[in-house]
């Protein structure tokens, strides 16, 4: 799995755990929203990042 996306919200990388959980540098964990959405499980806010799709949108 090990794909990493960059998060424009707080300036790192965020690298995915499993399909729609993603952990950053600082330990946060991301749950995926969209393409390019996910939100910060702790503190619930809305992060912008560059593309997180799903292994069917693999080619």
């Amino acid at each position: 799995m090990s794909k990493h996306f960059f998060d424009y919200d707080d300036g790192d990388f965020a690298y995915t755990v499993s399909d729609n959980m993603a952990i950053d540098s600082d330990g946060n964990m991301l749950m995926r929203m969209g393409d390019n959405m996910a939100i910060d499980m702790d503190s619930g806010d809305i992060h912008y990042i560059s593309s997180w799709s799903g292994d069917d949108d693999d080619d």
